[in-house]
C-alpha cells in the first residue's frame, strides 16, 4: 500500500456527501452533487492509476472527465424548467 492508495480511499469517502446531496434536495443541489461526484470520482481514477502504476489507466479517468460533465449538463437540461 503507497501513499497514492491511501489518498484515493480518502477521496472515496468524500463522494457520500455528494450522494446525500443528489439523493436530497432540490434540483440544484442534485446537478452540484453530480458535478462534485464526477470531478472526485476522476481524480480517484487517477490516483489508483498512478498506485497500481498503470498509466493506460489514466485514459480512463480523463474520459470519466469529460464525459460526467456532459452529463452534468444534459441533466441540467433535462431538469431546466424546475431551476
Amino acid at each position: 500500500m503507497n501513499i497514492w492508495l491511501i489518498f484515493a480511499g480518502v477521496l472515496l469517502a468524500c463522494l457520500v456527501p455528494c450522494g446525500i446531496a443528489c439523493l436530497r434536495g432540490d434540483a440544484v443541489d442534485r446537478v452540484v452533487g453530480l458535478e462534485a461526484a464526477g470531478l472526485i470520482a476522476t481524480l480517484i481514477l487517477l490516483l489508483l492509476a498512478e498506485g497500481f502504476q498503470r498509466q493506460p489507466f489514466t485514459d480512463l479517468a480523463l474520459a470519466l472527465g469529460l464525459l460526467s460533465f456532459g452529463g452534468g449538463m444534459v441533466f441540467a437540461r433535462f431538469l431546466e424548467r424546475w431551476m
